[in-house]
């Protein structure tokens, strides 16, 4: 046994929306309990133009929250040059940690996937310039966000980073990023009885490419599916990938919590 005091494991959730409405009620309730109940970290991700301006309030008030700035595809037509440069301006601020969520959704098809794919590679570059990881949304576009994010990869001489957030895709896609050294981000969706492919992608993939995220207050996993979620019922996702890789729960809480560390550099 070394001098020196090992520091205590916690969950690390790199991916939430505190700022949600779903959180109105009892928002710092839910925040403040949230150390006691072995959450260490979080990364409240911006998503709407509201969500820019609530960002700073959030991470001021809670020390172990922290922020990554971006406007979600969802919200694209709705971005304007002003909003890009308090993206910016927020970029450089000392708790914002990356620039996200951003990318593709053709699913809900909320604005032109031409001006998707506008401020998608607008952000992109941003994220380069400031020295910042990536927080990569990716719906019904997996094929087409590869190919931007592998063409901004190579644009940028290897230094574009981030984490392919709420993963979907086939393991293939999974290897593509990994290769790249892009993290994943697996949730509750992995313990869900449809989520077989998820659970073939954690089967398979690095180790240390491994981030988890609840998405809160989305996508809680079973046996709270349909729940408002939040970061303590990241334990449940935590205990499907240990089953699926042989490892115990603490193990796995540890090299996630690694992960997360070098994936925002704190």
């Amino acid at each position: 046994m070394t001098g020196n005091k090992e520091r205590f494991v916690m969950i690390f959730d790199t991916h939430a929306h505190y700022d949600d409405e779903a959180f109105d009620e009892d928002r710092d309730a839910v925040l403040s309990s949230l150390n006691e109940k072995g959450v260490g970290t979080v990364v409240n991700i911006c998503a709407s133009p509201d969500s820019l301006k609530r960002i700073r309030s959030l991470t001021a008030k809670y020390p172990f929250v922290y922020g990554a700035a971006g406007i979600h595809p969802d919200h694209a037509g709705e971005l304007t040059e002003e909003m890009f440069q308090e993206i910016s301006r927020l970029a450089d601020e000392e708790k914002i940690v990356a620039i996200g969520e951003i990318g593709l959704d053709y699913y809900w098809d909320t604005a032109p996937h031409e001006v998707q794919r506008q401020w998608f590679l607008r952000q992109l570059d941003l994220a380069v310039e400031k020295d910042l990881p990536v927080v990569i949304h990716s719906r019904e576009a997996a094929q087409e966000t590869l190919e931007i994010m592998r063409a901004a990869y190579q644009q940028s001489g290897g230094t574009l980073r981030g984490v392919i957030h709420c993963f979907s895709g086939s393991a293939e896609i999974a290897k593509e990023y990994t290769d790249m050294g892009f993290y994943i981000g697996v949730g509750g969706v992995v313990t869900f009885k449809n989520g077989k492919k998820l659970k073939e992608v954690v089967e398979t993939m690095p180790l240390d490419k491994l981030v988890i995220e609840t998405d809160c207050p989305y996508l809680a996993p079973v046996p709270h599916r349909g729940k408002r979620n939040d970061s303590t019922l990241l334990t449940l996702v935590i205990e499907e990938i240990a089953a699926l890789r042989g490892m115990t729960a603490e193990e796995v809480e540890r090299l996630t919590e690694e992960n997360a560390r070098a994936l925002y550099r704190l």
